[in-house]
């Protein structure tokens, strides 16, 4: 048993002296490609004029910039052909419309046109249930010892709906995404749920619910699902690549990533007892 013992300690010190060794992967980096994130959040009780619409291109794995997209030319339009155009801000790569109409249910094409290529996206806005409460549970998680939360809503019962909801905790940097459907809870009182099992008290987390469409439904699960759940959210570069729903009319084999969703949001904040 000793000799043995023994034989286990050379070989995990063999391994800890191995892992000190400094080895260089070379990895290949394709052509950079644009980045649209066209998201169209309305909070609930507000006008919902002020939109944001970000340009990006990705970049190697290992750097630490993203690079900004400058000079392109954004606009949204709706059914009745009235356009909201996005106008470069100071902060290099960032659209903002000062005017625009959020409508229920409307139907808007997204246009943007950079270095001679022209994309485009057509997606409806969709409504969200407003939050009724929110209650904690001291009982929660796996080991029955956490704290965790629900948000509820009353799901609307003539429709399929999909959400998607956002929870994020004041003193951890990790904000957490999922999606949910309707489909074994139509008509009824529902809730999403903080999944974080390391909540205490005085932690003051915000919740948002977003309606979203089923596309967006079905893209958010395979992004969430390749981010391996929560790490950094949904939004930021994927590591691999994810087709959204804009499309490079002018060459539709160089398609952009990133996705054009319109979604009625509603907010809460809680702080935890």
């Amino acid at each position: 048993m000793k000799k043995a013992i023994q034989i286990t300690v050379l070989l995990l010190s063999f391994l800890f002296v191995s892992c000190e060794e400094v080895i260089d992967v070379n990895l290949n980096t394709g052509p950079p490609k644009l980045v649209i994130e066209a998201s169209i959040n309305w909070l609930k009780g507000t006008s919902g004029n002020v939109q944001k619409i970000k340009l990006t291109t990705t970049t190697g794995y290992f750097s630490t910039v993203i690079p900004a997209v400058s000079g392109a030319t954004i606009f949204i339009t709706n059914s009745s052909n009235t356009q909201f155009k996005f106008i470069e801000s100071p902060k290099a790569g960032e659209y903002i419309s000062s005017n625009f109409i959020p409508v229920i249910n409307e139907v808007y094409v997204l246009t943007v046109v950079h270095n001679g290529a022209t994309y485009t996206a057509t997606e409806r806005l969709k409504s969200v249930s407003p939050i009724t409460k929110i209650i904690q549970n001291d009982e929660g998680g796996f080991t029955g010892k956490n704290i965790e939360i629900k948000t509820f809503y009353n799901d609307p019962a003539d429709e399929s709906n999909y959400y998607l909801y956002k929870y994020s905790d004041s003193s951890q940097p990790i904000i957490r995404y999922y999606a949910d459907e309707d489909t074994f809870y139509q008509g009824n009182e529902f809730f999403s749920i903080s999944q974080n099992d390391d909540l205490k008290i005085g932690d003051n987390v915000t919740v948002s619910h977003y309606g979203i469409s089923k596309e967006y439904y079905n893209y958010i699960n395979i992004l969430v699902s390749i981010s391996g759940g929560n790490g950094g959210g949904p939004f930021q570069s994927p590591p691999a690549t994810v087709r959204g729903n804009i499309i490079n009319t002018t060459n539709t084999g160089n398609y952009p990533l990133g996705y054009f969703s319109l979604s009625e949001v509603d907010t809460r904040s809680y702080i935890i007892q």
